[in-house]
């Protein structure tokens, strides 16, 4: 029974660090990454597409993006929609391919960038620690209605503790890890 409740508390946290990891994939640093549009929405024909959808993207150079769309008629809705994003890039074409040169990150942007990437392993934090709140209460329940001892409650309760530490340690390392890209120069 509570074995039951700690693998489905730990998957959720798993798949709540795998968001995480998207999250700051799409965060720029001073290097060209596919991760930075590839889910970018584009409105192709009046449907949100994600990017990765329409368009091989490729990083060719440290400094620039291709994107090869398969129709070459969704060329303009492609661009529109980076020059739309927040990500402050100004896309070209040439009829065939979008280029996109990533220009290097000032100092102030880098911070912002930081302070961004701190945001969102907090609140990684916070998702899984209301994954554990929400996992306790399950175990306890369990207790209350005589369906596991109040032994196994408590081990029960310091293994989700153990699974909720590690995962979160291992949320703020993917963090740091991203803060060193974004101020590597």
């Amino acid at each position: 029974m509570t074995e039951d409740v700690l693998s489905d508390a730990e998957k959720r946290m798993r798949s709540s660090i795998e968001a995480l990891k998207r999250d700051l994939a799409n965060i720029r640093t001073g290097r060209a990454s596919t991760g930075l549009v590839e889910h970018l929405p584009i409105d192709y024909y009046g449907t949100s597409t994600p990017l990765n959808q329409l368009a091989s993207v490729t990083a060719p150079e440290a400094r620039l993006l291709v994107i090869s769309p398969w129709d070459k008629g969704s060329i303009g809705a492609i661009e529109k929609a980076i020059q739309k994003s927040d990500l402050n890039l100004n896309p070209s074409n040439d009829g065939k391919v979008v280029r996109i040169p990533v220009p290097p990150l000032t100092e102030e942007r880098r911070k912002e960038m930081v302070k961004l990437v701190r945001h969102r392993v907090e609140e990684d934090r916070i998702a899984i620690r209301n994954i554990r709140r929400d996992a306790v209460h399950d175990i306890r329940e369990l207790e209350t209605e005589k369906m596991v001892g109040e032994d196994d409650s408590k081990r029960a309760q310091e293994k989700l503790q153990g699974i909720t530490d590690r995962l979160i340690k291992q949320a703020e390392e993917i963090g740091a890890q991203k803060e060193q890209e974004i101020l590597t120069v």
